[in-house]
């Protein structure tokens, strides 16, 4: 008990921002506005909330290049342990035009998930188009992902 006791302070008086490991080094970039993913909102809350909630700069995580925050030390502490399963596919940026061969910036409030996978688009209305033929824009998105970075 007393280990467990000073594992937990320990824990307790860690820092709030953790830094995911090495493992996804290689992966493609991320969107990110001043270094900071999806605009500050909640990957999480996507899929818990259902909804985009914003992050605070006290619960944050370090992945793949950029500033992940959330809205909890729980959602932060989810994304850490499995960053793959909340985090939007081709990086955040719009998964409309990835279908379409380039890339563009997001934002939060245009979302879908959709076979448990959280897509962004860049915009309402560029939602409306993706949502029109979800399964036939992602086999385009996939097949056009990450070459259309370079």
């Amino acid at each position: 008990m007393i280990r467990r006791r000073t594992a937990l302070t320990l824990l307790a008086a860690a820092p709030l921002s953790l830094q995911v490991g090495a493992a996804f080094a290689s992966s493609p970039p991320v969107f990110a506005s001043a270094g900071v993913a999806i605009n500050g909102t909640d990957p999480v809350a996507y899929f818990d909330a259902g909804e985009p909630v914003a992050g605070q700069a006290g619960y944050a995580v370090d992945w793949n290049g950029a500033r992940w925050l959330f809205s909890s030390a729980v959602n932060r502490d989810r994304f850490a342990a499995d960053p793959m399963a909340f985090a939007p596919a081709y990086g955040g940026y719009c998964a409309w035009a990835a279908s379409r061969g380039y890339v563009a910036e997001t934002v939060p409030e245009a979302w879908t998930i959709h076979a448990g996978r959280l897509f962004l688009n860049a915009s309402l209305r560029i939602r409306r188009r993706w949502e029109r033929d979800i399964p036939g824009n992602v086999a385009l998105a996939d097949a056009n992902w990450p070459a259309i970075l370079g």
